[in-house]
């Protein structure tokens, strides 16, 4: 049963799980940046993937068997695009922090991954023709418009605060080097959603074979994130091997239990955040190409809401506070909007 009021509430979560799956990588001690993405990719690209699929969807392994060759390269190949724009992604967030990071990287994501793919269907002209449509249309711009305003905010920030009280924030932060992979991260990690199209097949072929409506795309994902996980792993090791931080991973100096425990949760808790998406888009009907901008609305209210827990907001005015308060509110609207588009083309 199609349910858009579920859909929203599994979208909430995944994006809960997107926007908090960094804390735990800021955790990780004496490791150098790569040695600890490289782990948290084991476990979210490849571990935990295969894991919740071949337990939510046994003939996992039949159904990728049985896809077509092209179906599963074009899937595969834009989750080796998308892992770039997530590679980038977690740079963005080294160098301007969680809120602000979030923020600029997912305008961009929002926008190509939402609208290219309904595009590239033939199916655009024909939202413009129906009333669900429309209202989804019109939460998408106001979705667009809190994340351009949050954005905002971000740079107000930056204007206001000193160098040291900005690394009292985030450590690393460098708001040219970080705007810079910020934008170049949102433009390739909407390849994700472009993954997502190519490998509807995949998916079909699993609802074929009797799995779960609510679990269809888990074999999807195991191919965009086995994608995903080479480009991560092929930087990384690079890094590694530059460095010479492959020596982390059984540096007894470095607490490695400690580190290879945080990078775990992060894995685990960033691959929740597609399980979530894929359970939350089999709810949403024919405006499933709203699922990415809810997606990314929530991703940057829960990521805004833990930069203002871990103090990355700390010190600016009243104004600032006033700005980044009003795009959550507007991010929050659009959510409403969204929902209320998939309810009347529910009804209609």
């Amino acid at each position: 049963m199609i349910n858009s009021v579920l859909g929203i509430v599994f979208h909430a979560i995944g994006g809960f799980a997107a926007g908090s799956f960094y804390l735990p990588i800021k955790k990780i001690k004496r490791w150098s940046w790569e040695s600890g993405w490289l782990v948290n990719g084991f476990f979210a690209w490849l571990i935990v993937p295969w894991l919740v699929s071949l337990l939510t969807v046994p003939e996992t392994i039949t159904i990728l068997y049985k896809a077509d060759f092209s179906t599963l390269f074009w899937t595969y190949f834009f989750g080796v695009l998308w892992g770039v724009g997530g590679l980038t992604f977690g740079m963005a967030m080294r160098y301007l922090g969680m809120s602000l990071g979030m923020a600029l990287a997912l305008g961009l994501t929002a926008a190509f991954g939402t609208l290219i793919p309904p595009i590239y269907e033939g199916k655009f002209s024909s939202l413009l023709q129906i009333t669900s449509g429309q209202v989804v249309l019109i939460g998408i711009g106001v979705c667009l418009l809190g994340i351009i305003i949050c954005g905002r905010a971000g740079i107000l920030k930056d204007k206001e605060l000193s160098d040291e009280e900005k690394r009292q924030g985030v450590k690393e932060f460098n708001l040219k080097k970080g705007i810079i992979v910020a934008l170049f991260a949102g433009i390739m990690s909407a390849c994700f959603a472009f993954g997502i199209v190519a490998g509807g097949p995949i998916s079909e072929l699993a609802v074929q074979n009797n799995a779960p409506m609510l679990w269809q795309n888990g074999p999807t994902f195991i191919v965009i994130l086995a994608g995903g996980f080479t480009s991560n792993f092929i930087w990384c090791a690079y890094l590694n091997i530059k460095k010479k931080s492959y020596k982390d991973y059984s540096n007894k100096t470095t607490p490695l239990k400690i580190n290879y425990l945080f990078a775990a949760i992060a894995g685990t808790t960033w691959y929740c955040q597609f399980m979530f998406y894929g359970m939350g888009s089999t709810q949403m009907s024919e405006h499933d190409f709203a699922s990415w901008t809810l997606h990314m609305a929530f991703i940057i209210i829960f990521s805004t809401m833990w930069g203002l827990i871990t103090k990355e907001w700390k010190g600016v005015s009243k104004k600032v506070a006033l700005v980044l308060t009003l795009g959550l509110v507007v991010l929050i609207s659009s959510t409403i909007i969204i929902g209320i588009g998939n309810q009347i083309g529910g009804t209609a």
